[in-house]
């Protein structure tokens, strides 16, 4: 029933115009163009001075956050879920060049949080680990998005819209609130 229910889903999407405006609706354009420039600042992080691609992450961060919440909230079509285009190489290269450029201040402290539930236990979270986790979910769907092919480019939306509510959303917030500590910790210095 569930392979039908995507079928059905397929077919509904070809001949129903209001699914297909979905992928290029303004608030789906607005969030793949939020998301292609978060992929390139952190791409290109080794290219910047630390203070100013910090800048650019922490005007960037809330759009990108807010253009992902302005989503409609869609069900995938498709049977499978799109291909995957981040390689563990291309995470790692991301990863390391974060790395490079925040030093020392890439490390932050966190309070873990699970479904809302705040503990006791304090745990060092990294910026870069943060911001690379949520890059290897953006450019996945911004490389479906570029294939051009109207169900896949939907369902990678879909699927990196839900991602952002199970996982990476909370990871922004908590990835910005490092990176303005950042800035707050070099004034007292």
């Amino acid at each position: 029933m569930h392979i039908c229910k995507k079928k059905c889903n397929f077919a509904a999407f070809l001949l129903n115009k209001d699914m297909k405006t979905f992928i290029y609706s303004d608030s789906t354009i607005a969030f793949v163009t939020a998301a292609a420039q978060t992929c390139l600042l952190i791409e290109k992080a080794g290219e910047h001075e630390r203070e100013e691609w910090r800048e650019q992450m922490l005007r960037l961060l809330p759009v990108l956050y807010l253009r992902t919440r302005l989503l409609d909230k869609e069900e995938t079509i498709l049977e499978e879920e799109p291909q995957r285009f981040v390689t563990e190489e291309d995470y790692n290269i991301a990863l390391i060049g974060m790395r490079e450029l925040l030093g020392s201040d890439d490390a932050y402290l966190d309070v873990f949080v699970d479904r809302g539930i705040y503990t006791d236990e304090v745990q060092t979270a990294y910026i870069s680990e943060g911001l690379a986790d949520i890059y290897q979910e953006l450019k996945d769907m911004a490389a479906a998005f570029q294939t051009g092919q109207e169900a896949i480019m939907h369902d990678a939306v879909v699927l990196c819209h839900e991602s952002f509510e199970a996982s990476w959303g909370q990871k922004v917030p908590a990835v910005m609130r490092a990176l303005h500590e950042m800035g707050e910790m070099k004034d007292e210095r």
